[in-house]
Order: structure tokens, then C-alpha cells, then sequence
């Protein structure tokens, strides 16, 4: 079929890419033929026209600005298309014939960070699961816009539960997955709202992704010699169990994360077409090294996403976080989803957080200077992909200088100088009263807030080049000049110059013309079709000279030019010209300079991001009134009038009621929390839990003195909700987290469960509530809160290392009123007709809801005895027909016997005493 060469040119491309939008770059737009623009034009809101193709006819088209396209690519990411770039690759002047053009990126929503509307305090992750022999899998994961590249594996029993948890934790925006996995493919939907690719197997083993983690950043960074210790596990102080400073053997050890690893390098070198320059080593950690947290605790403790709209409001994050910048949010949010095991890892942050509580001035220093600090990550990835514009660069020079600037606060600081000293960057304005503010020792080596400061690189020369070079308020068009600053290059400031005094001659040209001519109303124009020219108008076309040359008609006037003009014109706009090429070529030669430093760069961000997450865990500790707890390896948690944070805050200063908590491994290792309805029980348990993960994350924590000894998981059963999708009710969604409560519990967890058994019959669940209790308290041993409405499961307490508690209420004739004090003792009832009348059901219903409960209680009583666990049997709302007096009367009936005028009186009687106990109910009620 005959196509228009360039037609033919984008169908080639297009084949390389059946799976993308493909964007083709023709002048100053992007465009799309055929289905790609049927598929786009709704999208993105855009008119689907139509162009010739030749023997194809009008085929469909649509198209998008090229200096705009960053927002329209956002549209189709987030639509779950890819979008495949499609450059000119030569210069449209010099091309004999058909431009040649080639894809240069494919967007993808794991690869997609320019411009994206995206929480800058959060990761933007692409993740590549491989599995891998017995029941193993490996997972690496990548944020192309920060340059993280993580991985790890999971083995044994339970690594498929554990790998969802760890694809819930990271969230990532697209998954990578080998051919033909359709059920690893559910698992990851199950966890996240990520986009899914697959990719060829043969990518995943060994040989191959060992061949493209070598050179995934750049050709020979890694050489095949040291393959093997191309994966490092970082911070090992902070890792725990599993990890080392050596290096790994990548293939031996840690197979299925090496292949995971290498799939998702090859998957980004392939797609982002370029070196990743600012790519950071794969770095390999352990999920077992911090604390384990599953998707149901994550979910149920609500540390990042709110319950109620996935939100970050009513979330642990929004209480602690005052960071100022994106690395320092993103930091910040790592900490709290993986707080350390390590006693003396969570003691240094805890040192440096209290340095920074203690010091208002160093606080408020660092906080004015952070606040001027860009993204740096980003703005290395914009580098390494070559989008950073003349903006980008002054802002990331601003930014250096600034990082510069928190070291030297930082040095003054380990030096020893006073509060007051620092106040050189400037105060935030945030007003607060430190007792104990004034002077401090100096920072000893082994300080957290030393090794921090230490780790930013020296950039003067990055900033004294941005300086030198660009331009301080530059286009954002990187093509229309204005870019190098006057002074940097000998040449630019020469052409300025032929173009200034060329500007200036025209200027001047219609002042002289309009004397030489007598034409008042005479001036000189100039537009990009004609250039400049002479305009007169028509009435004064007789005054025109000769030496004027007509270039334009109008309906009004004519445009005219002239010799002299035409020569200054070709003067003025060749060098214009020749200046916006030359700028544009000093630019380049000058950001590629800068993207030579983006490994310094990104130490600097990593320390400035550090410092950042501790100055706000610090902000949170003086906002909120926290202490600083003691982390141990004891086993205890002892707390003293603890409080919930979030609630807190919403609440206000003074309105939390504060609680105790004292839980060991020995003699209260389970306690049995019963009471009212709405009193507080969840929110109890909750903020226990809430405070332990604060104080392992490093944190300063809601309560007047905490004693916390490390737990190793932190497992919750709390709230009600199915997984129809799954095909789980609500039940059997608390009963799979029942199970892996128990399943992977240790002696070293805290266990929170809230109401278990209350999605069945009330002695089926009060059984597996039971049940739960003496497994955990006789073979598990883990510190646990466990809520219930069943009274009778308060007799546990003979068990060794059970105990009750219980929330006070107060009752009286006007009705109820909740204490909030949790108190050693049992509960004898739960009040929620008390609760449900404060809800504002209807009276009718109320009172018959106490009728009923009056006689459940009675014939419970009577029947059993009350608290007698043994003799209990299954509460009806209703007599059983059997145990009526008439019923039983029938049952002993002699039918063969009976005479017909016998049975005819017996069923008048019977009718009789039936309706005389209806008739009674009546009048019993109405007397009510």
C-alpha cells in the first residue's frame, strides 16, 4: 500500500510499539494517527481532526504542543496508557528529505515524574516481582524520579503474605511481572492500583539480569568482576538481622531479588533509552530487619492512609510531619513504615531528636534553611534525563548554596556556640518556649547529627558555574535566549550587542522616515511572516518615495521596505539567530557539566533529607508536648498517661483523657479489656500501639514517661469490612487476620484485637475468642490488648499472665456518662441500649429492645447461672415452641384415644390460654 513517506515513517515506529501512544514530533507538535488518536482525543480533551495519507485516504489525527506535552502525558499515565516519545533527531534546516525520528522515552506510570500532580513527600515506585523455586519470590523497586533501587526476597512459609504487605507498604504505580503470571499479576492488584506489564522470562534469570545490572546506569560502571558485590545492604546499623556493610553475593544468596533486580534495570534501560546516571546502587534489604507491619495493621493503625477516604488526613503521618522539603517527606514516611529493631539505631535518632527539641534556635535555623531547599533528587533526575531547564538550574544552585549553608549551622552547632548563634538564616516566625534553652557541649563523633552533617558533598563549583553562566531570570522556553548571563561568553555578548544597536537603528528609522516623508501617521512594524517593514496608509500613498519596495497589502494600508532596512534586518535577525542557537548550545554544554556532579548531589539530598525528617520528628515532639521514651531490649512496655496522637489533636490541648499501660512477658502479658460502647476501648489500644511504633521509629511520644522494649511485629484485628472481590465476608476477612496474628506472632509482637468473634452467632464467637486467648497466653506469649463484649471471657484471668481491664462509666438517672480511664477489673454489662439511645433510635424500638434484654438476661440466669461458662447454651430471641405449656400439653396427647368431643374442648382451652398470654403481654406493655 503507498503511503506518504512520512506516514510510512510513522508506521515503521509505530510497530516497535503496538502497546504505547505513540507521540510524533512534526514541527511545534506532538501527533497521533489512527487509533492511538481515537484512543487519546477523549482523553485529553482535544479536537480528533483528520490529514491525507495518501492511498490510506484522511486518516484520524490529533495533536498536542510540544512545550505543553508534560501535562497531556500526565492524562494518559494516569489513564494507564504509555506514551512513547518520538523525536526529530536532526535539525530541520540541515535534513535532506524526511526528518529522521526516533522514540527517545517510553512513559510508563512507574517512569513518569516531570510535572506529575503527585504528593512530593512520597515515592513514585515501579516494582518487578520474580518468582522463583520453592514458593519464593524476589521484589525490587525503583523511583526513577529520586534515583532509590531497593530489593529483596521472601522465602519459607508465609512469603506470599509477607510480599503482598511489602507491594501494600510501597504502592507502587506499576508493576513489571513475567509472562504469563496472571495469579501474581491478582496479587498485586489485591495490594495496590498499579498499572501491570509483563515482561519476557528470560529477563528474570540469572545470567541475563546479572548482564543488565552491569550496566544499568552506565557502561562499565560495574564490571562483570564485581558482579557479585553490586548489591549492598544500606544503613546496616539500622537493617538488623540479615544484613552486613560487606557486600552480598547477589547470585548465591539473594537470587530471586538479584533477578527481580536485573529485570527491572533492564526494563528501565529499555524503556527510558539513556544511562541513569543518578540511579543509586541496588540496595538490598530485609523486611525482617525493621518492624513487621501487614496490610491489615498498616490499614488499621492508619500511619499513612486515612480509613475513611485513603487520605492523609486523621493519619500518624499528618500528626509528625512539618517537614520542608520532598526528600525530607519522603524520609520521614520510611521511618514511620519501617521503624528499626536495633535499641542502639533507635537511640541515636533518639539523640538527635533531642538535640533539636532542646535547641529552638538550631531548630528554627535549619527549618528557615530547609525551607529554601528544592527537591534535589528530582532535580538530579531531571538532570540525568536532560529536561532540567535554565530555571531548574538556578533553582537547584539556590538550593546548593543553601545546603551549604545547613552544614555550616550544623558546625556551629558541634562546636558548641549558643542558641543565639544561629539565627543567621533567618527566624521561621513559629514562635515556641524551650525550658532549658541556651548553650550545648559539642557533638561527639558518634553523633547522628554529625555523621548527617558530614555527608554533604562540597558543591561550590556547581553553584559558582550555575551562577556564572545562567542567566537570572532566564525564558522558560529554553530556545528563545535569554538564557547565559552577560559576561560568560565572549561571542553572546557580541551578538547582543549587533542586535541591540540594530534594535536601536530601527527604533530611530521611524522618526527619520516620517520627517523625510511628511508621513505623520508613518511607523515601523515588524512581524515573524515579513519581518520588518514601513507601514503607510492608504490616503498617504502618495507621498511614498520612490526608493520604497512594496511588501504587503492591507485594506487600509500598504507595508513597504527598503534597501537600507532590508540590510539591518538581515543583520538584526541573523544575529538574533545566531545568539538563540549559540545560548542554547552553552546551555547544554553547561548542564551536562552539572549532571557530572549528581552523585554529589544526591548525597546532599540524602543528608539535607535526613536532617529534615529529624527536625520535624523534633517539631512534633514541642508541638504535641512529647517525651522521650526509653527503648530496650527488656520486653516490657510500661507507659504512663499515654495518649492517642491523632485523636489528641483533633481534640485539643486538655481534651484527651491520658491512660496507663503496663505489659510484660510475664505475669500481664494478655489483658482482657471489656466496657461500654463508645468508651474508648479501640482508642486505647490503638495508641498503645501507636506509641510503640513511634518510639522504634525514633520518635518522641504522647505520654509523661514511657519505658518501651522493642517488639519485633505489631499485628491488629480491628474494625469490620468484606473483600467481595475475594469472595471473603466480613468474617472470614477477620478470621484471615486472626490467622496470620497467630500464625506469625512471636513471643517479642504486641497484639491488638478489637470485638473477635462478633461477625457469628454469639456462643460461635464467644468459642473462637476463647480459644484465641488461651492459645496466645498459653503457647504464643506476645504482649496483647484484647477488647470483647463477651463478660464471660473475664474469667481467663486464672491463666497465667492474663488480667483484666476495664473503662470507666458512670451511670446514673439521667443516663450514662463515659470516664475514658481504663482501670484493672471487669465489666458487668456494655450499655449499648444506652449507646444506641444517644444515637437517636426510636423510642418504640428502644423499649422493646430493654424488654427483650430483660428477659435474655433472666432465663440466661436461671438456665446457668450467671458467668457459668460450662453449662451455657446458644440465647434465642424467642421461646423455643417445645417449651410452651400448651405446646407440651400437645406433645403428651394420646391422639389414637381421643374422643372428637374431647378433642374439641381440649382446643378450645388451649385457644383459651393462648390468647389470655397475649392479652397479658398487652396490658403489660400499655401499663408501661
Amino acid at each position: 500500500m503507498n503511503l506518504t513517506p512520512m506516514m510510512k515513517q510513522y508506521t515503521e515506529i509505530k510497530k516497535e510499539y503496538p502497546d504505547a501512544i505513540l507521540f510524533f514530533h512534526l514541527g511545534d507538535f506532538y501527533e497521533m494517527f489512527l487509533e492511538d488518536a481515537r484512543k487519546a482525543a477523549p482523553v485529553l480533551e482535544v479536537t480528533l481532526t483528520s490529514r491525507d495519507a495518501g492511498k490510506l485516504g484522511r486518516i484520524p489525527m490529533c495533536g498536542v504542543p510540544c512545550h505543553s506535552a508534560a501535562g497531556y502525558i500526565a492524562r494518559l499515565v494516569n489513564h494507564g496508557f504509555k506514551v512513547a516519545i518520538c523525536e526529530q533527531l536532526e535539525d530541520t534546516a540541515n535534513a535532506k528529505g524526511l526528518v529522521k525520528r526516533g522514540v527517545t522515552r517510553v512513559v510508563t506510570p512507574g517512569t513518569f515524574f516531570e510535572g506529575l500532580p503527585q504528593d512530593q513527600g512520597r515515592n513514585n515506585y515501579i516494582i518487578c516481582v520474580a518468582p522463583a523455586s520453592a514458593g519464593s519470590y524476589g521484589l525490587a523497586a525503583a523511583d526513577v524520579g529520586t534515583g532509590d533501587f531497593t530489593a529483596t526476597e521472601f522465602s519459607g512459609p508465609g512469603a506470599r503474605e509477607r510480599l503482598y504487605d511489602e507491594v501494600f507498604r510501597l504502592q507502587p504505580a506499576e508493576a513489571v511481572l513475567p509472562e504469563g503470571a496472571k495469579e501474581l499479576a491478582g496479587l498485586v492488584k489485591a495490594a495496590a492500583p498499579a498499572a501491570i506489564g509483563f515482561y519476557p522470562e528470560t529477563f528474570f534469570q540469572a545470567g541475563r539480569a546479572a548482564e543488565a545490572l552491569a550496566g544499568y546506569r552506565k557502561e562499565g560502571d560495574w564490571p562483570r568482576a564485581q558482579m557479585e558485590s553490586a548489591l549492598h545492604c544500606e544503613n546496616a546499623d539500622e537493617r538488623g538481622k540479615g544484613c552486613s556493610r560487606e557486600s552480598v553475593s547477589l547470585f548465591t544468596e539473594y537470587g530471586a531479588a538479584a533477578a527481580a533486580a536485573g529485570a527491572l534495570a533492564a526494563y528501565l534501560r529499555e524503556t527510558q533509552k539513556r544511562d541513569l546516571a543518578h540511579m543509586k546502587a541496588v540496595s538490598f534489604y530485609t523486611p525482617g530487619g525493621y518492624m513487621l507491619l501487614d496490610a491489615a495493621t498498616r490499614r488499621n493503625l492508619e500511619l499513612t492512609r486515612s480509613l475513611q477516604d485513603g487520605g492523609r488526613r486523621g493519619t500518624l503521618l499528618e500528626v509528625l510531619d512539618f517537614t520542608c522539603t520532598g526528600m525530607g517527606g519522603r524520609r520521614l514516611r520510611d521511618w514511620l513504615e519501617q521503624p528499626l529493631l536495633s535499641p542502639a539505631a533507635i537511640e541515636r535518632r533518639l539523640d538527635a531528636v533531642a538535640v533539636l527539641v532542646e535547641d529552638q534556635a538550631l531548630r528554627e535555623a535549619l527549618r528557615s534553611g530547609l525551607k529554601k531547599v528544592g527537591d534535589l533528587e528530582r532535580l538530579a533526575g531531571r538532570l540525568a534525563y536532560g529536561m532540567a531547564n535554565a530555571r531548574d538550574l538556578l533553582t537547584l544552585k539556590d538550593s546548593l548554596r543553601e545546603a551549604a549553608r545547613l552544614k555550616e549551622v550544623l558546625a556551629r552547632h558541634s562546636t558548641g556556640k549558643s542558641g543565639g548563634d544561629y539565627r543567621q538564616g533567618g527566624n521561621s516566625g513559629e514562635p515556641f518556649h524551650v525550658e532549658g534553652q541556651g548553650n550545648y557541649s559539642s557533638l561527639s563523633a558518634g553523633c547522628l547529627l554529625h555523621e548527617v552533617r558530614e555527608r554533604f558533598a562540597d558543591l561550590a563549583d556547581v553553584v559558582s558555574l550555575i551562577d556564572g553562566a545562567i542567566a537570572p531570570e532566564p525564558p522558560a522556553v529554553l530556545n528563545e535566549g535569554g538564557l547565559i548571563r552577560d559576561g560568560y561568553s565572549a561571542e553572546v555578548d557580541r551578538l547582543r550587542a549587533v542586535r541591540r544597536d540594530g534594535r536601536g537603528y530601527i527604533a530611530g528609522l521611524e522618526a527619520k522616515e516620517r520627517e523625510r516623508t511628511g508621513i505623520k501617521s508613518l511607523k515601523v512594524g515588524y512581524n515573524r511572516v515579513f519581518g520588518y517593514y514601513i507601514e503607510v496608509t492608504k490616503a498617504n500613498l502618495s507621498l511614498v518615495p520612490p526608493d520604497y519596495q512594496r511588501r504587503q497589502t492591507l485594506a487600509y494600508a500598504e507595508r513597504f521596505i527598503t534597501p537600507e532596512l532590508k540590510d539591518y534586518e538581515e543583520m538584526v535577525l541573523g544575529a538574533e539567530e545566531r545568539l538563540n542557537a549559540l545560548e542554547y548550545e552553552l546551555f547544554h554544554a553547561v548542564r551536562e557539566e552539572v549532571a557530572g556532579a549528581i552523585d554529589r548531589i544526591l548525597r546532599t539530598a540524602r543528608a539535607a533529607g535526613e536532617i529534615d525528617a529529624l527536625q520535624s520528628l523534633a517539631m512534633a515532639a514541642v508541638r504535641g508536648n512529647y517525651t522521650r521514651p526509653q527503648v530496650n531490649d527488656g520486653g516490657a512496655i510500661m507507659i504512663k498517661d499515654g495518649r492517642h496522637p491523632v485523636v489528641e489533636r483533633f481534640l485539643g490541648p486538655g481534651g484527651f483523657v491520658p491512660n496507663d499501660t503496663a505489659l510484660d512477658g510475664t505475669a500481664r502479658r494478655v489483658a482482657i479489656i471489656t466496657g461500654p460502647n463508645m468508651a474508648g476501648k479501640s482508642t486505647y489500644m490503638r495508641q498503645v500501639a501507636l506509641i510503640v511504633l513511634m518510639a522504634q521509629m525514633g520518635s518522641f511520644v504522647p505520654a509523661a514517661e514511657a519505658v518501651i522494649g522493642v517488639v519485633d511485629r505489631i499485628l491488629t484485628r480491628v474494625g469490620a469490612g468484606d473483600n467481595l472481590t475475594a469472595g471473603q465476608s466480613t468474617f472470614m476477612v477477620e478470621m484471615n487476620e486472626c490467622r496470620t496474628i497467630l500464625s506469625g506472632a512471636t513471643r517479642n509482637s504486641l497484639i491488638v484485637m478489637d470485638e473477635v468473634g462478633r461477625g457469628t452467632s454469639t456462643y460461635d464467637g464467644m468459642s473462637i475468642a476463647r480459644a484465641i486467648i488461651e492459645y496466645i497466653a498459653t503457647h504464643i506469649g506476645a504482649k496483647t490488648l484484647f477488647s470483647t463484649h463477651y463478660h464471660e471471657l473475664t474469667d481467663l484471668d486464672r491463666l497465667g499472665g492474663v488480667f483484666n481491664l476495664t473503662v470507666a462509666v458512670r451511670e446514673d438517672p439521667a443516663g450514662i456518662a463515659f470516664l475514658y480511664r481504663v482501670l484493672p477489673g471487669k465489666a458487668d454489662k456494655s450499655y449499648g441500649i444506652q449507646v444506641a439511645e444517644l444515637a437517636g433510635l426510636p423510642p418504640q424500638v428502644l423499649e422493646r429492645a430493654r424488654e427483650i434484654l430483660t428477659e435474655l438476661e433472666t432465663r440466661h440466669s436461671a438456665r446457668s447461672g450467671a458467668g457459668q461458662w460450662a453449662t451455657a447454651v446458644q440465647l434465642e430471641m424467642f421461646p423455643r415452641p417445645e417449651e410452651h405449656p400448651v405446646i407440651r400439653k400437645i406433645a403428651e396427647l394420646e391422639v389414637e384415644s381421643l374422643a372428637p368431643l374431647d378433642a374439641l374442648n381440649l382446643l378450645a382451652e388451649y385457644k383459651a390460654a393462648v390468647s389470655g398470654a397475649k392479652r397479658r403481654r398487652r396490658g403489660k406493655r400499655g401499663g408501661r
